[in-house]
């Protein structure tokens, strides 16, 4: 027997060892383990961290960014409008030096089509006279283009005179001098542009100056010749209020 019990305690002793042997290495597989997640879990906190704090950096860059590019953008505008404003002074610094120059020395103008010369004191004569005509002073209107036309005869502004004279003569009731007046304007100046208004004037002259026949005349010519315009329609219903 005893011979026959040595071989079964060895066999125990080596399956404890063995058992022994393999709780260990688990329990430092666990261990290592432990660590492990440990470690895995403070890396991710760490990068997260440091991702809110880039994203933080980022975010305040951009912002300053942003606030750089509104106060750029708010000085190029400014730039932009003093450029605008200083554009305005010269052109109307140019305006006044080539108003004032008129009135020393001799232009060449176009005036609606008409081109030519003005004198000085010229322009301000006619505006003179027409400011008097849209103030409704008629009689001192047509005394101030009489005297426009007498005086510059050649004036690229005088069609506009003849224009408002005939205009101011029929408002006075002066037929027979707005009929010379306006016919002396469409011979002389048969393309301008005031032509199928001022025929619209003179056929109410010889309307007015109890010359059906020729006022009819006028009307029938103007739509006519001027088929599309707001003379034509006005001639329309004057011809049609003709008895």
């Amino acid at each position: 027997m005893q011979f026959s019990l040595n071989p079964y305690k060895q066999t125990l002793s080596r399956a404890f060892c063995l058992s022994a042997a393999l709780i260990c290495i688990g329990a430092s597989s666990n261990a290592w383990a432990l660590f492990s997640d440990d470690e895995a879990r403070k890396a991710i906190l760490d990068l997260r961290k440091s991702l809110a704090t880039t994203q933080l950096e980022l975010q305040s860059r951009i912002d300053k960014l942003k606030s750089e590019n509104a106060e750029l953008r708010g000085k190029v505008e400014e730039l932009e409008k003093q450029g605008e404003d200083i554009s305005s002074s010269q052109k109307t610094y140019y305006q006044d030096l080539d108003t004032r120059l008129g009135n020393f020395e001799p232009r060449a103008v176009t005036i609606e089509g008409v081109s030519g010369t003005i004198q000085p004191g010229e322009k301000k004569a006619y505006d003179d006279a027409l400011k008097v005509f849209q103030a409704g002073n008629l009689k001192k209107a047509e005394d101030g283009f009489a005297a426009f036309t007498t005086k510059y005869p050649k004036s690229p502004y005088l069609p506009l005179a003849l224009y408002w004279s005939g205009n101011s003569k029929y408002a006075n009731k002066d037929y027979v001098g707005a009929i010379n007046q306006l016919q002396a304007l469409i011979k002389k100046y048969p393309n301008h542009l005031r032509v199928p208004a001022a025929m619209v004037t003179l056929g109410n002259s010889q309307l007015e100056s109890g010359n059906k026949a020729s006022a009819k005349k006028t009307f029938g010519d103007i739509v006519v010749k001027y088929p599309d315009t707001e003379a034509a329609k006005d001639a329309q219903q004057l011809l049609a209020a003709i008895k």
